[in-house]
């Protein structure tokens, strides 16, 4: 029996190729989507339901974590003004991945990992330390940097074959800009 795995999902194109190698490494996966940091709601709502219509076509099982902006922006009050890939944005991958940590251990699930590492956009080692910080819980965190060996093209390849949305901000209001 394969073991499970919690993955925290931001959007169904940066999910595609990460859940495939997961389970191709013999994970039993679980697909979390937690992102109350993604305003505004038209933008959650349209990333929320490409994920679960290629969910649903896949056939991966996945579950929608509550909707919480205010809670999200009290988690990083004070770093609003932070650039990207500063403070803020480790404070965000912090607020999502304990999410995903708590839900794993509600549903008795013993790893988890993350879709985030697959953009180019995001530096993996902050990922990887916020995720790290996160052992005391007694979840196990898989360690995959999704876009080495060419991961960021292959989950492109896969979005451009299913025709997804490609959002052109990351997801909360500060990276707007």
């Amino acid at each position: 029996m394969a073991e499970e795995l919690l993955l925290h999902a931001c959007c169904a194109v940066c999910m595609a190729y990460p859940i495939q190698k997961l389970t191709e490494s013999g994970y039993d996966v679980t697909v979390f989507f937690c992102n109350s940091n993604i305003a505004p709601l038209s933008e959650y709502e349209r990333r929320r339901d490409e994920l679960e219509k290629y969910c649903e076509k896949m056939g991966y099982k996945y579950m929608i974590d509550e909707y919480n902006p205010s809670d999200w922006l009290d988690f990083i009050k004070g770093y609003e003004n932070e650039p990207e890939k500063g403070r803020r944005c480790n404070l965000c991958f912090k607020y999502r991945l304990e999410k995903t940590v708590k839900k794993a251990l509600e549903l008795g699930i013993k790893n988890f990992s993350t879709t985030l590492t697959v953009s180019p956009h995001k530096v993996s080692r902050e990922i990887f330390k916020e995720a790290d910080s996160l052992v005391h819980y007694g979840v196990n965190f898989v360690r995959e940097d999704f876009k080495k060996q060419d991961g960021f093209l292959k989950t492109m390849q896969l979005a451009k074959e299913n025709d997804f949305y490609r959002q052109t901000y990351c997801g909360c209001s500060f990276s707007i800009r």
